[in-house]
């Protein structure tokens, strides 16, 4: 029924949760598409102040997520499964995962939520909420 899975992560243990799930229902899928989307901070301009911010180097960036995208592949390569990886650059991580989405022919996005309400959601947004409103296939979330 699924072809090709999309598992956006960013890195933490919680994100990897969803490889699970991902796992289990590669039996009758042929790929599982690891997607970590790459958020540059913005510089912080004012009228008043001129502010020296480190440049982020977004090739170091890149390199450091597709290292560690590979390692959870080359994992999950050993047990059989078909895996490739992906990196993009977006200020909109629930947007770059639904256009990802579209433009690759998943069929199914698995991801973990972090779980925030109130005012901490409020304040970081909800990346889970973004992608299932928007996604144009189906989505599963694995609580944390």
């Amino acid at each position: 029924m699924y072809k090709r899975i999309l598992v956006p992560l960013d890195g933490s243990e919680l994100a990897e949760k969803a490889l699970v799930q991902a796992k289990d229902l590669c039996a009758k899928v042929s790929e599982i598409v690891l997607l970590q989307v790459i958020r540059l901070p913005l510089p912080i301009m004012t009228p008043d102040i001129s502010m020296s911010l480190p440049v982020i180097d977004s090739e170091e960036l890149r390199a450091e997520a597709l290292n560690y995208l590979q390692q959870v592949a080359d994992r999950l390569a050993a047990e059989g499964l078909q895996v490739s990886v992906d990196v993009v650059e977006a200020d909109n991580v629930a947007d770059a995962i639904v256009d990802y989405a579209k433009q690759h022919d998943i069929d199914l996005i698995i991801q973990s939520t972090h779980g925030r309400g109130g005012l901490s959601r409020l304040v970081f947004g909800s990346v889970s909420e973004g992608v299932l409103r928007k996604s144009p296939c189906p989505v599963m979330f694995v609580r944390s």
